[in-house]
């Protein structure tokens, strides 16, 4: 598949006076600046995120109103029930906070939920409210969610139920009759940074009580390996607070991790440093599934285990359940493709809608964003749950996709999201009434290079820049994350030595110099695109380490090329 490169352009004055003060290679400093750390004080806080940055919990709209509404719990002995969504962030959100009160609370007036995600559904739930009813709690802590519901809570306040809502959604124009809203976007919240995540604001609400109480920060601080997990799981901007909760937090997981993290990272055979990489591709997918593939309440008991034998049991639970999803999505997935590659109508939509009764409910979204791996449109996935139709919808970047559903909502029963991803119910008949308009929609408005995947380059590199401290100033600009991403480079009439080679039919593996300089790489599913090293050609890449028998040398990750001629 053919894809655009942008490549980003950074104020070349200020990135030289940065030069200046820094003593840096100077594209290391074209990438500061184009990412606004273009002075030497905010570079340094950039390269050493503190703690003590962090902003006050106090400043977050309603911070003073839950913490009186949990003290009066607290004297009144009140039972008090966390509740908290089925992903990575609701269930390490819910595990941070029910291990801190029951640090400071009896634990026998404490207790968590986990809303079933097909019982259930997303958020707050009437049955969770209904269980907390049934056994005596008057308080519900939620954590994820909450924000919009309105109708929800306005149940639970009626039998007597009080709510803390701890969420990082947009708010709709009614807010519900919480006592107390955690949630930096609401528009008369003055918290200074507005990017948290659910376990973040979950995290501002357990410092403000430990500081309300005079509990020292270790007894905060130390789940700070379960933020991060959520930071990096929620695919939230790794800038400001999130990337000094972030960095912390992988050094807690790389030095003395939660036990159940822990046993998720011996599981997923991880034996080097970890990186937020690792998080987002070894540790979250392992915790999605025990949610996507039966219920996440034993993702929250593997997080809230202190003894390790004991996590490594329901660590092998999630990995089970992982094994479960990796097989149903690629299954799926190759149904999918054979679905589009045996209808010549299909391939050459704007869109893709696919359908099929019997295939798992729980793997839809992920089957979604691999096809359009494959073809690069607005995608929609449905399967059949009780007569209804019901599936999940990507879009590709610079797309409204929500917009494009809401204008088929004549078809719809229900539908939900935002920008780039959602969820839709329908009948079964309706879906190529449904197909039909919303390719309609989608080709009436999506701008055609749209259609074509972008690849965002930081800058022009050569070869000779490439040098051990060079790639170490990169380390340290880690964890990457959204606005935040690891610096992607083109290196210009690069030559092939002769030595490059396809490997496993699908990959190159590259012997490549530019002047005197050579390096080696490999290009993931760019065999088709073999031939071009013949002549000069442009390489997009990033820069990475290969260790092998003990030596260990700079390679580059190549993720596109083109003829230096074109």
């Amino acid at each position: 598949m053919e894809k655009r490169w942008k490549i980003l352009q950074a104020d070349t004055g200020k990135a030289a006076v940065l030069q200046e003060s820094l003593k840096i290679n100077h594209a290391l400093c074209a990438i500061l600046s184009e990412r606004g750390f273009d002075s030497f004080d905010k570079a340094k806080n950039y390269f050493r995120p503190q703690l003590t940055d962090l902003h006050d919990p106090w400043l977050m709209k309603d911070m003073d109103k839950a913490i009186q509404r949990i003290l009066m719990a607290f004297e009144k002995k009140e039972k008090i029930l966390v509740f908290g969504d089925y992903d990575v962030d609701g269930t390490t959100s819910v595990a941070c906070m029910y291990k801190f009160l029951s640090k400071i609370y009896e634990p026998a007036l404490l207790d968590f939920y986990i809303p079933h995600r097909y019982r259930e559904g997303y958020g707050v739930s009437k049955m969770g409210i209904d269980f907390a009813k049934e056994n005596n709690f008057t308080l519900i802590i939620s954590l994820d969610c909450g924000i919009k519901s309105v109708e929800l809570i306005s149940y639970a306040k009626d039998i007597g139920i009080d709510f803390i809502v701890c969420d990082h959604h947009l708010p709709d124009s009614a807010i519900p009759p919480a006592v107390a809203i955690l949630n930096p976007k609401q528009k008369d919240c003055h918290y200074p940074y507005k990017e948290l995540c659910g376990c973040g604001v979950g995290f501002k609400l357990i410092t403000a009580l430990a500081t309300e109480l005079n509990i020292d920060e270790e007894h905060y601080l130390c789940y700070l390996d379960l933020v991060a997990t959520a930071i990096a799981a929620d695919i939230v901007p790794m800038t400001g607070e999130n990337r000094i909760l972030a960095y912390y937090g992988l050094e807690k997981i790389n030095n003395n991790p939660n036990p159940g993290i822990k046993a998720l990272i011996f599981l997923g055979g991880i034996q080097k440093k970890l990186s937020i990489n690792n998080v987002v591709f070894v540790i979250a997918p392992r915790v999605n599934a025990a949610g996507r593939m039966d219920d996440a309440k034993k993702a929250v008991q593997l997080f809230i285990e202190d003894d390790y034998n004991k996590a490594l049991a329901f660590a092998e639970m999630l990995h089970s359940d992982n094994t479960d999803r990796k097989e149903a999505d690629s299954s799926i997935t190759a149904e999918a493709l054979e679905i589009i590659n045996e209808d010549v109508t299909l391939q050459n939509k704007k869109t893709t809608v696919v359908f099929r009764d019997h295939w798992h409910k729980g793997v839809v979204g992920i089957v979604a964003s691999r096809l359009i791996e494959t073809y690069f449109r607005p995608t929609v996935v449905l399967t059949e749950s009780s007569g209804i139709a019901t599936g999940s919808a990507r879009s590709v970047p610079g797309f409204n996709l929500y917009e494009a559903i809401h204008a088929c909502r004549e078809y719809l029963l229900g539908y939900g999201g935002h920008f780039a991803a959602a969820g839709l119910s329908l009948l079964p008949e309706n879906i190529e009434a449904f197909a039909n308009k919303f390719e309609e929609t989608v080709a009436a408005t999506i701008p055609e290079q749209l259609l074509i995947p972008e690849i965002i380059i930081d800058t022009e590199i050569s070869f000779a820049d490439l040098t051990q401290n060079f790639y170490s100033i990169i380390c340290q600009m880690e964890p990457f994350g959204p606005e935040n991403m690891r610096p992607v480079f083109v290196a210009k009439n690069v030559q092939d030595t002769g030595n490059s080679k396809i490997v496993k039919e699908l990959h190159i593996r590259f012997v490549i110099k530019q002047d005197k300089f050579s390096f080696t790489g490999i290009g993931f599913n760019l065999a088709d695109k073999f031939e071009l090293l013949k002549k000069p050609v442009d390489i997009v890449f990033t820069l990475d380490e290969n260790e092998w028998n003990g030596n260990v040398s700079l390679q580059l990750k190549v993720i596109d090329l083109r003829s230096s001629e074109s």
